[in-house]
């Protein structure tokens, strides 16, 4: 079958959060942009479902956040926690110098379907869904362009730009042979729900006890819970049965042991293999990765969405003109990675850190915990609450829209 042919200034490969962002963003100065993504829906189960207070500031500058809040979220302005005998606040979001003094966990999907809503409000934004992209095309060194497979055929861009913005498992940064640091995670992730109550508690919180890590994140009419396992022991876990991994659920969350029966079968239970990883160089003439494609982040602080909206940002900002222009170079991709890869380095690093002194620790601990330092001094002294809540609520070099609109949106 003959592949159908496009031609677009730039395409994103990948309908995730830095996909959908920057194509809003590039369509709203008047790049025409087109946005392949491989699923024919946004309704999958996420690693997490939380928008913070730095991504919620860049829906403040687009005028959109008051019609985000629209659509159902939970507000978190703390995370709590219990460090083995030591119940504290972690992180106290209401100081931020934000419009938004809170986490929002708001379902991905509908913060992906409203985000698309608005793009294709301008005459220059496409998404294309069940498009999933298989190759790139080059010319004399240069990518311009890429092969993608359709419900309806296979397709063939020519392009400007193509973004990586396919995640972890990029196809775009395999075929682009870009090099990868792994980095290391000493665990894994069991996610999976169950039913919330009236009286049950209202923040997300962690407990940190003998060999367990369990997260609740409030999801409104469920909790979205986490189970971290050192890295490769599930079928250890799953040797000693499912009843005994539901009593460890039950004993870390005491409020939630008579809703463990929800747990039926295995296939409840989903299995997050945590990556921490970066590429050396995020770009090639005519290529530019961002987000996890650029840089896998460890779920610690849950940040990985939004420093994706960040490189989204930042490319918006240093890409639109060039690209509108047609006069795009190599240097401006350079620029994308000069702006981002100092706070993408430092978060990752305080990751590792945690990983490696706090949650290794945990996990290999048989004996009641002792609360480590920080957290001691986390619980005598609250004003201390404000440093994790910058790093997790707005992070190192949060970016700001910076781009014109000066395309008109074309429907309300």
């Amino acid at each position: 079958m003959a592949a159908d042919k496009l031609s677009v200034r730039c395409c994103v490969a990948g309908g995730g959060p830095a996909g959908i962002m920057l194509g809003l963003l590039l369509a709203r100065a008047g790049v025409e942009v087109l946005v392949l993504e491989k699923h024919a829906d946004f309704l999958r189960d996420f690693r997490g479902d939380t928008i913070h207070p730095s991504t919620l500031e860049v829906m403040h500058e687009l005028g959109l956040l008051e019609d985000l809040l629209k659509l159902p979220h939970q507000k978190a302005p703390r995370i709590n926690g219990q460090v083995g005998g030591l119940a504290l606040t972690v992180a106290d979001f209401s100081h931020l110098p934000t419009h938004c003094r809170f986490i929002a966990f708001m379902p991905q999907w509908d913060f992906l379907n409203f985000l698309a809503e608005r793009g294709a409000r301008y005459p220059t934004f496409r998404l294309r869904m069940r498009a999933e992209v298989t190759g790139l095309i080059e010319e004399a060194g240069c990518v311009v362009g890429a092969h993608a497979t359709t419900s309806d055929g296979p397709l063939e861009v020519r392009s400007s730009l193509v973004v990586g913005a396919d995640g972890r498992q990029s196809v775009v940064r395999a075929r682009a042979g870009l090099k990868v640091d792994e980095l290391g995670a000493p665990m894994d992730v069991l996610w999976f729900r169950l039913p919330r109550r009236p009286g049950d508690p209202e923040e997300p919180m962690g407990r940190f006890e003998m060999g367990r890590i369990f997260i609740m994140l409030n999801q409104g009419e469920h909790w979205q819970c986490g189970f971290v396992i050192p890295k490769g022991s599930l079928e250890q876990l799953r040797e000693r049965g499912l009843q005994a991994f539901r009593d460890s659920v039950a004993q870390l969350a005491r409020f939630v042991a008579d809703r463990v029966g929800h747990l039926q079968d295995w296939d409840t239970i989903k299995l997050l293999t945590v990556r921490v990883d970066r590429l050396r160089q995020w770009y090639r003439p005519g290529l530019l990765c961002i987000g996890d494609a650029a840089h896998a982040m460890s779920p610690v602080g849950g940040v990985g969405i939004n420093l994706a909206i960040q490189d989204a940002v930042a490319a918006a900002n240093l890409l639109a003109v060039p690209l509108r222009a047609g006069r795009l170079t190599t240097d401006h991709l350079r620029q994308v990675q000069q702006r981002r890869e100092l706070p993408t380095r430092i978060t990752q690093r305080v990751q590792i850190f945690v990983q490696n002194r706090l949650i290794t620790r945990v996990l290999r601990s048989a004996d009641q915990l002792s609360p480590p330092l920080p957290f001691r001094l986390l619980a005598r002294f609250p004003f201390l609450r404000r440093i994790p809540a910058r790093l997790i609520g707005i992070g190192f070099r949060p970016e700001h829209v910076k781009t014109p609109a000066v395309r008109p949106e074309t429907g309300a």
